[in-house]
């Protein structure tokens, strides 16, 4: 995939984008691993985009007796809503 930045990413819903990291952590341990240890460069480079440095990124491993939850955000910035609201984002 070539390099570019997350601003001009083809829109791809999150969903989506932690289904094909988590589906790669799945059969390749070498990317499990470095998603564990540096998320924001496995991800980058397995999405190809730059991630904006103001984007906090953390990776849980479940295990047999522990579930993590992701809970999405309740407030939503004048920004994500104009995207919503035209199409582009599915937040």
């Amino acid at each position: 995939m070539e390099w570019q930045s997350f601003a001009a990413t083809p829109l791809e819903s999150a969903d989506e984008m932690r289904r094909r990291v988590t589906d790669k952590a799945i059969v390749d341990p070498d990317f499990r691993s470095m998603l564990v240890s540096n998320p924001r460069q496995a991800i980058s480079e397995e999405l190809g985009v730059d991630l904006p440095d103001d984007v906090e990124i953390k990776v849980h491993e479940s295990s047999a007796d522990t579930l993590h939850l992701a809970l999405p955000t309740t407030e939503i910035s004048e920004e994500q809503l104009e995207a919503i609201a035209a199409g582009r984002c599915c937040c």
